[in-house]
């Protein structure tokens, strides 16, 4: 068997070995770097990605396309919001003629601005009274307004100014100062109104507390606070001379359709004419008293936009306006029965007690009678 033996290399050989390494790590080097030029020239061809935007989280996540979700104030029994700017957009919704669905939110939810109304449109939210309309004109090109020259649109401007940035204060104020008018005036179920089970006694506290002292830090801040209550009711006066001079004996403020003009000063107006009238507000006397043209273009836009005024201010309803289930619609109606037939128990059990007073009273003038006669016998 032949033996395995080591050579030894000579040093031409180990030389050689040396510069074969080199030329493999140069090569190896410039593969590298030709690697990072290449992904240099990919990085600048590239277009330089933006960074994308999270979108909002909205309430209503089963959405349908298109559909306005409006977030408002709940029903009262006298009309369909207390709260103008709510319905300022339920009104122009409805004038427009867009697909919209009140959320029943049980007072809740507040905008990311901390306002009432907001919207959500296809996962989107949108705040605030005056920018919902823009958009939504815009998007679905609905401009009440697109009728209108120039000269017109500047006073439409100037009056909405008015109304929301000064009549408004004055009703403000108002509802601040007597609180419990409020309650009263708009006929409110706390429960309902807050979506609360505390009993409406503790709650009509806690809202007495809270929003007089918030509406109060508002009126202050605004200034009309500080002036004397007989210098702000004729503010208010004046605005409302102002408005029903503007309106004439038109149906609308310029002319036979409405325009959002008539959307504002009808969401304010109803405010103060449809609180109950036992309350004797002084404002509300003198829109009936010396106005009846604002009160006249009020019954006009209450019968155009909400023709199922009565059924909401029943049942309190948020969307009377979509059809409903056979099921739910037997329930609506059972309940309107239930309601019309305690009205009419009402009405009898008065009826019969004035009877009855009426009985009363003339028997006591008989026998008051039949006593002077015994008198004057005697």
């Amino acid at each position: 068997m032949a033996e395995e033996t080591n050579t030894p290399q000579s040093k031409e050989e180990v030389q050689e070995q040396k510069e074969e390494s080199k030329e493999e790590c140069k090569e190896e080097e410039s593969k590298k770097e030709e690697a990072s030029k290449e992904k240099e020239a990919e990085e600048k061809t590239e277009p330089a990605q933006e960074p994308q935007v999270p979108k909002p989280l909205v309430h209503k996540t089963n959405y349908e396309k298109d559909i306005v979700y409006l977030y408002q104030f709940s029903r009262t029994p006298v009309l369909p919001s207390m709260s103008p700017y709510c319905l300022k957009v339920e009104t122009w919704l409805r004038l427009a003629g867009l697909k919209y669905e009140n959320v029943d939110h049980k007072m809740k939810f507040k905008s990311k601005k901390g306002l009432l109304p907001f919207i959500e449109l296809n996962g989107e939210e949108i705040s605030d009274s005056s920018v919902i309309i823009k958009e939504l004109a815009q998007r679905f090109d609905k401009d009440l307004d697109a009728g209108l020259d120039n000269s017109q649109k500047n006073v439409s401007h100037a009056m909405i100014s008015m109304i929301e940035n000064h009549l408004y204060w004055v009703l403000m104020w108002w509802r601040t100062k007597h609180p419990d008018n409020i309650i009263k005036g708009y006929k409110m179920n706390l429960q309902h109104f807050l979506g609360s089970r505390i009993p409406n006694g503790i709650l009509s506290i806690f809202f007495k507390y809270s929003y007089t002292r918030k509406g109060l830090r508002k009126v202050k801040a605004h200034g009309i606070g500080v002036h004397k209550p007989e210098e702000i009711l004729e503010f208010g006066q004046n605005d409302l001379k102002v408005l029903s001079e503007m309106l004439a004996d038109k149906p609308f403020f310029f002319g036979d359709e409405p325009t959002i003009l008539d959307v504002v000063a009808f969401a304010n107006l109803a405010q103060i004419y449809f609180i109950e009238k036992e309350l004797q507000y002084p404002l509300q006397e003198f829109m009936q008293e010396n106005c009846a043209n604002l009160v006249g273009h009020v019954n006009r836009m209450k019968e155009r936009c909400f023709p199922d005024w009565e059924d909401i201010c029943t049942t309190l309803d948020l969307n009377s306006h979509l059809p409903k289930p056979p099921a739910e619609e037997k329930e609506a109606k059972s309940k309107d029965e239930e309601k019309k037939a305690e009205k009419e128990g009402e009405i009898d059990e008065k009826e019969k007690s004035e009877k009855e007073l009426e009985k009363e009273s003339e028997k006591e003038t008989l026998e008051k009678e039949k006593e002077n006669k015994e008198k004057e016998e005697k």
